[in-house]
C-alpha cells in the first residue's frame, strides 16, 4: 500500500534556527532518504519551494480564480513529501516518526493513496 508523508514546518520558524543547525537537519534528511531507497519503501519526494512561490487556483461562480499565495493561512506550510510503499499504517507512521524535521517542531500527516481513477492509464 502507498502513503503519502507530508511534510509541514512554520517557515518562520525555520529561518530563525541557526544555518549550521537547519545543515544537520538537511544532511540527516538525506540520510532518512538513501535509507528508505534502500529498504525499498520509497516511491518519489520532494523539498516545495516556500510558500511564498505558490499560487492558489479557485473557482467562484464557474470562472477561475488564480490567487498569488498558499491555499488557507496556517501556522505550518507544507513544505515537502514523500510516497513511500508499506505493509499498512502502522508501518507508515513508524517511517514519519523518523523523519528529522520533527525534532525541531515540524509535522508529517500521514495518507493513504486510494486506487487509480476509473479509466485512467498508467
Amino acid at each position: 500500500m502507498q502513503y503519502l508523508l507530508m511534510c509541514c514546518f512554520d517557515e518562520d520558524r525555520w529561518e530563525k534556527i541557526p544555518e549550521p543547525e537547519r545543515d544537520e537537519i538537511m544532511r540527516k534528511y538525506r540520510e532518512f532518504q538513501q535509507r528508505l531507497a534502500t529498504s525499498g519503501h520509497y516511491r518519489a519526494g520532494a523539498k516545495l519551494g516556500s510558500s511564498a512561490t505558490a499560487t492558489t487556483v479557485r473557482e467562484k461562480a464557474g470562472k477561475p480564480v488564480i490567487t498569488d499565495g498558499p491555499f488557507a493561512e496556517t501556522k505550518e506550510q507544507l513544505g515537502g513529501y514523500h510516497l513511500i510503499d508499506c505493509k499498512d499504517l502502522d508501518e507508515a507512521i513508524a517511517i514519519a516518526q523518523r523523519i528529522p524535521t520533527l525534532r525541531a517542531g515540524g509535522v508529517v500527516e500521514v495518507r493513504p493513496l486510494e486506487s487509480g481513477l476509473e479509466g485512467a492509464t498508467r
